[in-house]
């Protein structure tokens, strides 16, 4: 490879982390990132010629090749909600049931962020919590990219018309659109009053002594009033603490009481951890549980059951 080519592989590949934070906001999916991103940087290279500084910086430049990547993939693509954004919420002495024909929303795990990478620092974390991401599955594609690139990622109206190939009339109506939409959602009860990453790891490590002690109660006090529990792929999910425990009291009965539990992050340092049941002489991996914690408790538990996540975490199968 010519030293040229050395040298603009090097300076494209600085914007790998963020560009994958923007194709997980826009497919909602971390494997589909990690493909599409790979799949930008080839546009890219082999469109290094054609590249004019003179015109766009490199940044808004890569943007455009990302934005057209995902509109590319959209067309062929359903939108992944979570449960509670798709159907009423359920009874939990009700069967669960699997929705067979759905796509979920998949977390992003907090390793393929290199949070050493200053760009990744500086990256607008709650704008990759799974509230959010979830929102985002509720806009088009053309809102989903307006909303992001203008109020998650700071591009100007023109220069978002530039990457959406459009005018910034088209923009300012789409971003209008796409803020109506996630207000109507009620992203913004989701993260208003977030605790530190600290205080949010230690609301989840106590209910991880109690989930091991399989303390109903326990698990409970730690709840807000309007907490919701969902776990794709099955489309029941369940409202308040009461509902919450009844469930729990459930899964305690049929998959035991001996659990080991693994402490993970997602999507911008959201806790969770890895549930493994008993199995024999040893624990087979179970669910993933990704929480939204506020300043009055743990608000939300998505939980994960998906062979794709799992691998995506890089979770052994048994202990």
């Amino acid at each position: 490879m010519a030293t040229e080519a050395v040298d603009f592989a090097g300076r494209i590949e600085v914007f790998r982390p963020e560009l994958l934070a923007y194709c997980y906001r826009m497919l909602g999916s971390s494997h589909d990132a990690e493909d599409l991103v790979q799949e930008i940087f080839l546009r890219a290279w082999r469109a290094r010629d054609r590249y004019d500084g003179t015109r766009s910086s490199l940044r808004t430049w890569l943007y455009r090749i990302a934005t057209n990547t995902c509109l590319t993939a959209l067309t062929a693509r359903t939108s992944r909600p979570l449960p509670s954004g798709l159907v009423a919420a359920s009874d939990p002495r009700e069967p669960l049931v699997r929705g067979e024909h759905a796509t979920w929303l998949q977390p992003l795990p907090d390793r393929l962020l290199d949070s050493r990478d200053p760009a990744v620092a500086a990256m607008d974390r709650s704008s990759l919590r799974l509230a959010f991401a979830s929102a985002l599955q509720h806009l088009t594609a053309r809102e989903r990219g307006a909303l992001i690139l203008r109020e998650v990622l700071g591009f100007s109206a023109a220069e978002t018309a530039e990457i959406l190939d459009t005018t910034v009339v088209a923009v300012n109506s789409a971003l209008q659109r796409a803020r109506a939409r996630v207000a109507e959602i009620g992203h913004g009860r989701e993260v208003a009053a977030t605790p530190s990453e600290t205080e949010q790891r230690a609301w989840v490590e106590r209910y991880m002594k109690a989930f091991e002690l399989a303390d109903i109660a326990g698990l409970t006090r730690l709840l807000t009033e309007d907490v919701i529990m969902e776990m794709p792929p099955m489309r029941n999910w369940f409202a308040g603490p009461g509902n919450y425990g009844l469930f729990m009291e459930w899964v305690f009965q049929t998959s035991g009481r001996d659990w080991r539990l693994e402490g993970v992050t997602a999507n911008g340092g959201q806790p969770g951890f890895a549930a493994y049941r008993r199995a024999g002489d040893g624990y087979e991996l179970h669910t993933l549980q990704i929480f939204t914690v506020t300043a009055g408790g743990i608000d939300r538990n998505s939980v994960f059951q998906d062979p794709e996540v799992f691998t995506a975490f890089g979770l052994a199968a048994r202990l």
